[in-house]
C-alpha cells in the first residue's frame, strides 16, 4: 500500500472494490470476494470511529453509510463490540 492514500488500512482501490455492495442506488446483494479480502485486512475498529465523519464523504462517492457498515458482517467478519 506504499504510496497509496489509505484510511483504516484500506487504499482507495480497496474502497472501490466494496462500492457496488454499498451503493446508494442499485447495490449488489452481497460484497465481492475481493471486497471481503480488503475488509479482512482493514482496521475495523478504525472504520467504526470514522463512521460519523465518513458518512459525509461516503455520500459524495454514492455509498450508503449504513450499507457500508453492514459489509463486514456480510463478509463473515466481526465488528468491534463498541461499533453499533
Amino acid at each position: 500500500m506504499e504510496g497509496a492514500h489509505a484510511i483504516c488500512g484500506m487504499a482507495n482501490e480497496d474502497f472501490k472494490l466494496c462500492q457496488p455492495a454499498a451503493a446508494v442506488n442499485d447495490p449488489t446483494d452481497s460484497p465481492s470476494a475481493e471486497c471481503c479480502a480488503a475488509l479482512g485486512k482493514a482496521d475495523l475498529g478504525c472504520i467504526c470511529r470514522y463512521r460519523g465523519v465518513a458518512g459525509i464523504w461516503m455520500r459524495i462517492y454514492h455509498i450508503d453509510p449504513s450499507r457500508a457498515m453492514a459489509l463486514p458482517g456480510k463478509c463473515g467478519l466481526t465488528m468491534p463490540g463498541n461499533c453499533s
